[in-house]
């Protein structure tokens, strides 16, 4: 057989097995194929597809995208959402096909979640050298486009042989079913080696089961972090998607119900309690609750499970302001659980982790004054977020309202995607989810575009798990004007699959998040509306609004759109838009609901800080002042957190 034969024909038979409570979970690890086909992969790659759907179309099923990265982005979102067991392989034609994949693999990177990427290369042989879109370096002929694979990658290789596929394949995928190393695996298969027949030893061919890593906790660390917890006074825990990838909800619920210690989370740790949980203060840091940081500011002790501790969530490390605060860092993958300087590392499963946690801190309870002290900050905080939610502003409303508006249509099994601009921002410190699958905003890289492809791939995953019994999920994309101008390329997609995503299109007329940080910053909002060019003073500031109609080029791709027009009533009709999105058929295909929000309305603070440097020096007094507040919050940023 062909090496693009043998590859499809192995990637039909690896399976995940992962055993959680007692319960063992058998699950086929790449479910499917994307691919753009190009003289790359045509005759590989593309010809293997072909040969199996001809034989049976459930061997490998193929999937066909619009855009390389979107193709990356539904992967990622389709292995979110399937707790890292299922991904996809995204089979490319070599150069810009290639090249195009490179910000998915650094999104998958940085989110620590699997994609499998298996771009074309130039001739092994060279017998064609140099060939079309062949990068060809004059200082070293060995180096291709893929190369540029390797640091964005957690495995790279490159089959230049047909004998190097089995390694090649074997160490890559237990790279992707790894929870600590997992991310973007890239195996990049050269043009001719792909079509090039050899035999293949029928144990490669073989069904092999990847079982999903989940280390025990050390007993010792244990003791450490129970003695360290009962000598703490304000302790809080600061929960990451690890939480949610180690299926940890219970156990963390049973904790924090038996101990009293208050629940922050990070981005992707939103959904491991209810909103409404007593002891969950939403999120924490540069975009989080005032609860969760009136609470961190006074914290002696940080439990932070399964989070990598990015600058959102320690406010560019102002956060924690207790000279004495310590740190225990739960995490499976030692990166993370070594960070900042932390005495006490646990390299762990989450949730085997918490459930020695939960034996060894029996009896012990937080003190009563903490107590009420997180039902105070909790009830001042969902004051505010009522209050954010409720106004009416018209014509335009905030995009607090429609944020509201879109919740409230929603039911609590549903999923709200996100990725970048102002929205990820409002959505965590204001979203009250209801289901642990219930939010999905990609943050690590916090990459414009990713919400329409990314909110693809939930739905494929939300999908299938309805069909094996499962919840049945609405998936609603939120996304703005800017995000959707990058990449809503993947609406043709979901209309070729008549798949039912929701997508709520906010149009504000610019990049409105860099705008009020330009703002903030003392860069006056420069260079972020959508206006037409003043060529006197060569600003796009002052001109006339562009007359894009962003409806009408959905509905072009073969969406239907609802359209919310501005007026008193903008609200309820967006709410009823939503639900009537809801209503339609599981199959009908895509809906655009349309609606114009005012980009100068902000959403509630959360009296905290994030660091971006402000310049020095500037003829601008606005800059100079922004560089006065900068300084203010940089005396409070603290060096190494121990």
């Amino acid at each position: 057989m062909t090496v693009a034969q043998a590859v499809v024909e192995y990637l039909s038979r690896q399976y995940t097995v992962d055993t959680i409570g007692g319960q063992e979970y058998r699950e086929r690890l790449i479910p499917g194929t994307f691919g753009i086909f190009g003289h790359g992969n045509v005759a590989g790659v593309g010809q293997a597809l072909k040969q199996y759907q001809a034989a049976d179309p459930t061997i490998m099923p193929y999937y066909q995208g619009r855009n390389e990265q979107a193709q990356v982005h539904q992967a990622v979102g389709y292995a979110r959402h399937t707790r890292r067991r299922q991904t996809f392989a995204i089979s490319t034609s070599i150069g810009p096909g290639s090249s195009n994949l490179l910000t998915g693999a650094a999104l998958a990177t940085t989110n620590r979640l699997p994609v499998l990427l298996l771009p074309s290369d130039t001739f092994a042989t060279r017998v064609a050298d140099p060939v079309l879109q062949q990068l060809e370096r004059p200082d070293a002929y060995d180096i291709t486009v893929n190369d540029a694979f390797r640091p964005l990658s957690k495995f790279f290789d490159r089959v230049s042989r047909p004998e190097q596929l089995f390694s090649a394949f074997h160490h890559g995928l237990r790279v992707l079913t790894d929870p600590a190393e997992t991310g973007a695996v890239t195996i990049s298969l050269p043009q001719d080696v792909q079509a090039e027949a050899s035999d293949v030893p029928e144990e490669f061919l073989a069904e092999r089961e990847w079982r999903i890593r989940r280390p025990d906790a050390d007993d010792e660390d244990i003791r450490r972090a129970a003695a360290a917890i009962r000598a703490a006074r304000n302790p809080l825990i600061i929960a990451g998607g690890g939480v949610l990838y180690a299926y940890a909800n219970d156990e963390l619920a049973r904790l924090v119900e038996l101990t009293g210690i208050p629940v922050g989370n990070t981005q992707a740790g939103v959904g491991v309690l209810p909103w409404d949980h007593p002891f969950s203060v939403g999120a924490i840091g540069s975009t989080g609750t005032t609860a969760a940081n009136a609470l961190a500011a006074d914290a002696d002790l940080i439990i932070g499970i399964g989070t990598r501790y990015e600058d959102f969530t320690t406010a560019s490390r102002t956060a924690f302001q207790n000279p004495e605060v310590q740190f225990i860092n739960i995490n499976v993958a030692p990166i993370d659980a070594y960070k900042h300087g932390t005495a006490l590392p646990i390299v762990a499963d989450a949730r085997k982790a918490l459930i020695k946690l939960n034996q060894a801190l029996g009896g012990y309870r937080v003190g009563a004054d903490l107590e009420q002290r997180i039902a105070a900050e909790k009830k001042r905080w969902n004051a505010t977020v009522d209050e954010a939610f409720g106004t009416r502003f018209t014509p335009l409303p905030a995009q607090n309202e429609i944020i509201g508006a879109t919740s409230r249509a929603m039911d609590a099994q549903d999923v709200v995607i996100c990725a970048a601009g102002s929205l990820p921002g409002d959505l965590h410190k204001m979203w009250r989810v209801r289901d642990p699958f219930g939010y999905h905003v990609e943050y690590a890289y916090s990459c414009m575009g990713y919400e329409i492809p990314g909110g693809l791939g939930v739905k494929r995953a939300a999908l299938a798990e309805a069909a094996a019994g499962g919840a049945q999920r609405d998936v609603v994309v939120m996304v703005g004007d800017g995000s959707y101008l990058m990449m809503h390329t993947e609406l043709v997609t979901a209309v070729a699959e008549r798949i039912k995503l929701i997508v709520v299109l906010i149009q504000n007329h610019g990049y409105a998040s860099i705008g009020s940080l330009s703002e903030s910053l003392g860069s006056q909002r420069f260079g972020t509306q959508y206006r037409e060019l003043d060529e006197e003073t060569h600003s796009f500031d002052a001109g006339e609004r562009l007359p894009v109609d962003l409806a009408l080029n959905a509905e072009s791709l073969g969406v239907k759109v609802i359209r919310i027009e501005p007026g008193e009533k903008v609200i309820a009709e967006l709410e009823q838009a939503v639900r009537d999105a809801k209503a339609a058929p599981e199959r009908g295909g895509p809906i655009v609901i349309h609606v114009e929000s005012d980009p100068l309305l902000d959403a509630p603070a959360s009296e905290s800080w994030w660091d971006v440097p402000v310049s020095q020096v500037s003829d601008l007094d606005s800059t100079r002042q922004a560089y006065t507040t900068y300084t203010d919050h940089k005396n409070r940023q603290r060096k190494l957190l121990g």
